[in-house]
This record gives C-alpha cells, sequence and structure tokens, in this order.
C-alpha cells in the first residue's frame, strides 16, 4: 500500500510538471507574440518607406527610372503590411530567442548552456550576415544584369507581390547558406562527422552548393554564382572551427588525463584494500 502511495503521488508530481511546463510555454509564446505585435503598431507608420527600402535595388536597376506596378486591388496595402511585420519579427528576434533559450536552459547542464547559447547568437548574426550580403552585393548585380537583358520593346516591371515572394525566398536562401559553418561545426562537436570526412565530403558539397544554388536563385549564371562560391568557402570555414574545436577537446582531454590516471589508482589501491 505504501508503494502504490508513491507511485501515486509520483504520478501526481510528474502530471504537475508537465502542466506547469505548458503554462511557461504558452506564456513565453504570448510575450513574443506581444513583442513582435508591438514593434509591428510602432512601425506602421513608416510600412511604406520601408517596402520602398526594400525595393530600392531593384528600381535603382529599372532602366529609365523605371516603376513597379500592383495588379491586386489590395496589394499596395497588404505588401507593406507584410513587410513591416518582416522587420518587426526580425527587430524582436533577439528577445524571442532569449523567451526559447529560458524555457530550455533549466533543463541543460552548464557545458551545454555554454555551447548551445554560443551556437545561437552566433546562427543569429551569420543569418542577418547572409541578408545583408543578398540585399547589398546580390540584389544589384542580380538586378544589373536582367536590366541588360531586356529585350527592345519589352518594358520591365515587376509586381510588387512577387518581388517580395522573390526576396524573401533569397534572403531565407542566403541566410540559410550562412548557417553552413554552424552546421558543420555541431557535426564535429557532436561526433557525427570529422574533420576527414568532411574533406572527403567536399567534392560532393560542390555538386551540391551549385544545385541549390539553381533552385533558389533566378536562372541566370551570376545569381547562381553568388549563392554557390559562398555556400563552398563557408564549408571550408567550418571545416577549420571544427579543426580548431578537435584541437581544443583534445588538449582538454590531454589536461585531464593525469588526474584520472590519479583516480584509477587510488580506485584500484580501495579495491585491494577491500
Amino acid at each position: 500500500m505504501n508503494r502504490q502511495k508513491i507511485d501515486e503521488s509520483h504520478m501526481v508530481t510528474q502530471g504537475q510538471s508537465f502542466v506547469s511546463h505548458l503554462i511557461e510555454l504558452r506564456n513565453r509564446l504570448i510575450r513574443s507574440l506581444l513583442a513582435i505585435g508591438i514593434i509591428f503598431v510602432c512601425l506602421l507608420p513608416w510600412s511604406r518607406e520601408l517596402y520602398s527600402l526594400l525595393a530600392k535595388p531593384l528600381l535603382a536597376a529599372l532602366p529609365g527610372g523605371g516603376q513597379m506596378i500592383a495588379t491586386d486591388v489590395v496589394g499596395v496595402f497588404l505588401v507593406p503590411m507584410k513587410v513591416t511585420l518582416m522587420v518587426a519579427f526580425l527587430i524582436a528576434l533577439p528577445y524571442v530567442l532569449y523567451q526559447a533559450w529560458a524555457f530550455i536552459a533549466p533543463g541543460l547542464y552548464v557545458h551545454e548552456k555554454k555551447l548551445a547559447l554560443s551556437i545561437v547568437a552566433v546562427s543569429v548574426l551569420l543569418f542577418f550576415v547572409g541578408m545583408a550580403f543578398a540585399y547589398f552585393l546580390a540584389f544589384p548585380v542580380v538586378f544589373g544584369f536582367m536590366s541588360k537583358m531586356v529585350p527592345e520593346g519589352v518594358v520591365w516591371m515587376t509586381d510588387i507581390e512577387k518581388y517580395l515572394s522573390f526576396v524573401m525566398s533569397t534572403f531565407i536562401a542566403f541566410g540559410v547558406a550562412f548557417e553552413v559553418p554552424v552546421v558543420v561545426f555541431v557535426l564535429v562537436k557532436m561526433g557525427i562527422a570529422s574533420v576527414e570526412k568532411l574533406k572527403e565530403w567536399r567534392p560532393y558539397v560542390i555538386v551540391g552548393a551549385f544545385v541549390i544554388a539553381a533552385i533558389f536563385t533566378p536562372p541566370d549564371a551570376i545569381s547562381q554564382l553568388m549563392l554557390a562560391i559562398p555556400l563552398c568557402l563557408l564549408y571550408e570555414v567550418g571545416i577549420i572551427l571544427a579543426r580548431f574545436a578537435v584541437k581544443s577537446a583534445e588538449q582538454d582531454e590531454d589536461t585531464l588525463l593525469p588526474t584520472e590516471k590519479i583516480d584509477c589508482s587510488e580506485n584500484s589501491e580501495r579495491s585491494d584494500k577491500w
């Protein structure tokens, strides 16, 4: 009977803990959504300016000071709202990640917290760097090339909804591409792959980079090269970082070996005494 009562109390405790975790997750999601909503409302008066800033690379490349068009009745309202929401999410992203971190961190060890926090911070930074690379370098080159390829008698005018879709997919493609060093580092850190194995995969990675670039970029060689070449270079950067991580881990093991030997000898002596 006592054992049955202990089991029942243990189950009740587990149920209460699960419910408390769900409540905490709900509260942190609400806080994140509120932060995004507040920033979105604050940015609403500048929604048109934000879209103009996003469309600046294309407008600069259109011949004769061309303009964009809106084929949807409500597109002139919805597209700037979508851009504003995207900017609000990017601004609130550090706070959103903090809420996610505060929810996950209590279940991690100290060394896991340090590693996870570093990986998250570097991942966010690299994603922003990838977006900046697309906006300041890739877009002017691609749009400039496209403007020179316009046939005579054709007016190059782009719908704002299609332009936003193109920009979003390109931002995601370049942002994810710049996460390659983090992925490579994590693979080596978790023991899934070794540095030597990553070097063997290099030819396949190069082919895969050009395939990915062909899928997520316009069908021109320049834009594909501007995504494929950074992918290959970032893969090499990931290998270099992974090599340093392996060396540091080996040095840490070397420093721990003497103490381990002492512990082993002490344990053997204790066993002899027993």
